[in-house]
């Protein structure tokens, strides 16, 4: 089991003995309770994916002393799957949700659960859509969904909760004078979902109000990559960043590669579907960008003391900025077909003179090479402490299971969320 289901399971068994602890004290009977641990839970899924959240957890982990033994380096360089909390705590916060739906009928007003029972529906269809399955046959409609049902929920959810504390304040409030009677902003104050749903609400908020337009310059060195560079500021090196052509359409996420002397980034889109294809065969002037760039999965291996990097074709983008930045000794291994046909003549000698010892298995000359096998004589010939692949979903989990299986520490994207 990986990291990250373990984590989710962790946030499951974790609501489930807040559930036991609750219900010998029949705290489940109160709509307020409900409202609470469901926005504690929707609070930890969305929080661990905040950028800036990322991004200080990067940094604490890229502080860790390389003195220290290696299975606790490891352990922590497993970081970036704290997505596993992200699907933990959206599944649970849903269940919660579901049951305060239930409870709450005959408890609170027709207004009031006519917004809870719209919001289980949206709910429903978030987790629905979000299924691994659904996102890759229909990756639009998820997106869609996710985007635009989230920002009805965040909506409604404070709806909900002004209602709910109206209909509480007015039920306390009944008989007493007016000048004993707390006001309502008072009352909102006291409840602490209120303060839950403030924090998750900032966090959703913070991206979308960095939202910008920024131009871009377009180079294809052939039909199947465009290589993007724009932007004034300098992003930290070995991020992603997501773009768009149009702000409320479809999002891409893509490593960023600091150019060195020179402020931007610069990004490979390589034609993987739709969007990308068009944006390589049609390149827009200027494109969105939101938020900041976020730390990608290969910053958590430079906890290690020397790594291999094993990538295939495109797969050299998240890389490429700690190649440029030798950030850690490192051994680099790209296969790919035709480089310098498919990337570029100038991308080659960049890598080559940042790392002369790299390892370019051209596929179209050698074949396919069994990439379980390559990893690990790199790996034993470099004195290598860790494997980091970046490649397809199939071969990289193939290479990373197959290292951890022989007790090497191996980091790899894993699509959980």
């Amino acid at each position: 089991m990986m990291q990250s289901h373990r984590l989710t399971l962790f946030v499951v068994m974790s609501n489930v003995l807040v559930l036991g602890w609750g219900l010998s004290g029949h705290w489940w009977d109160s709509v307020v309770n409900l409202a609470l641990v469901a926005q504690v839970n929707f609070a930890l899924g969305v929080v661990v994916r905040q950028q800036f959240f990322v991004n200080f957890l990067s940094q604490l982990v890229m502080r860790v002393p390389k003195s220290w033994p290696l299975r606790v380096r490891w352990a922590l360089a497993k970081g970036y799957h704290l997505g596993g909390l992200h699907v933990g705590g959206a599944v649970c916060g849903t269940l919660w949700f579901f049951a305060l739906t239930v409870v709450a009928t005959g408890q609170v007003g027709l207004g009031l659960l006519v917004v809870y029972y719209v919001q289980s529906l949206l709910l429903l269809a978030i987790v629905m859509t979000s299924r691994p399955s659904m996102r890759a046959k229909r990756h639009d409609l998820f997106e869609r969904v996710h985007r635009f049902g989230g920002w009805a929920l965040s909506t409604l959810f404070w709806i909900g909760a002004l209602l709910l504390v109206n209909e509480r304040h007015g039920a306390s409030s009944a008989g007493s004078s007016p000048a004993g009677s707390e006001s309502l902003l008072a009352a909102l104050a006291g409840t602490p979902t209120v303060w839950v749903l403030a924090l998750t609400t900032t966090s959703t908020l913070v991206p979308w109000m960095l939202l910008r337009r920024i131009p871009i310059d377009v180079i294809r060195p052939s039909s199947h990559v465009a290589l993007v560079s724009g932007g004034r500021s300098r992003p930290m090196a070995g991020s992603t960043r997501s773009i768009s052509r149009h702000p409320l359409r479809q999002w891409h996420s893509f490593a960023v590669i600091p150019t060195p002397g020179a402020p931007g980034f610069r990004m490979a889109v390589s034609r993987a579907g739709d969007w990308t294809g068009d944006f390589i065969d049609n390149p827009p002037s200027h494109v969105w960008v939101r938020g900041v760039a976020t730390a990608g999965m290969a910053n958590y291996g430079t906890v290690f003391r020397r790594v291999v990097y094993v990538v295939t074709g495109s797969g050299i983008g998240p890389v490429l900025a700690h190649v440029l930045a030798n950030r850690v000794p490192m051994k680099l291994v790209w296969v790919t077909r035709d480089p310098v046909k498919t990337y570029g003549q100038a991308l080659v000698d960049e890598i080559l003179t940042a790392q002369p010892d790299t390892l370019i298995w051209d596929t179209d000359a050698y074949g396919k090479p069994d990439m379980v096998k390559l990893a690990y004589s790199q790996y034993e010939s470099s004195g290598a402490e860790a494997v980091i692949c970046v490649s397809n979903k199939k071969v990289t989990w193939r290479v990373v299971h197959g290292m951890e299986r022989l007790g090497i520490p191996a980091l790899g994207p894993i699509w959980d969320s």
